[in-house]
């Protein structure tokens, strides 16, 4: 392994980090119906667990309104279940083929709770950035042990990756008060 591929699968896996944190975000409710909401839940489709949005079309109803549509008639109530059993709080309602999952407005004392939870998944992925730094620099110290690289390579190659770090970071402090921006207003 020489530097460039040190910073190369840094490089990857740090934006690997910022986008499961951007999905995982997703995944927290703001009071506005959006189907990404519901994408995490898997439902019993004949014995294996498939993800909803591959047994049924999930649209926008309204804006605090999802509608989910099931591809085959018997699993409108396997489908209910799934999300009647999520933790999203949601209570689905059916009308013939289709599930509504009105989405309920949030209270003060709920909107805090998310915002907590938003800055520890946040703090998790700047624990993740930083676990990825530290390999990175492991791997740089010991091509420098094995007389592969000279130490001035090795301190640009470490210093090139703590600005991979800092800009890493940089972009989950933005994408964590967006998300605090977005679970505030009302």
């Amino acid at each position: 392994m020489n530097i460039n591929d040190i910073k190369k699968t840094a490089t990857d896996k740090m934006a690997k980090s910022v986008e499961a944190l951007k999905t995982d975000l997703g995944k927290v409710r703001t009071g506005r119906a959006h189907a990404g909401i519901i994408d995490h839940i898997r439902v019993d489709y004949y014995g294996s667990e498939m993800p909803i949005k591959q047994v049924a079309n999930v649209t926008l109803a309204d804006a605090r309104t999802i509608s989910v549509q099931p591809f085959e008639k018997k699993m409108v109530q396997p489908i209910e279940k799934a999300i009647r059993d999520s933790d999203l709080g949601v209570n689905p309602a059916v009308s013939g083929d289709v599930i509504r999952i009105p989405m309920p407005a949030l209270t003060e004392e709920r909107r805090r709770e998310l915002t907590k939870i938003v800055k520890h998944e946040g703090e998790n992925a700047k624990v993740a950035i930083r676990n990825i730094r530290r390999d990175a620099i492991t791997h740089l110290k010991d091509l420098l042990k094995e007389s592969e690289v000279s130490e001035d390579q090795e301190k640009r190659a470490a210093d090139e990756v703590q600005k991979l770090t800092d800009k890493s970071i940089a972009d989950i402090d933005k994408l964590v008060a967006e998300k605090e921006k977005e679970l505030m207003a009302v």
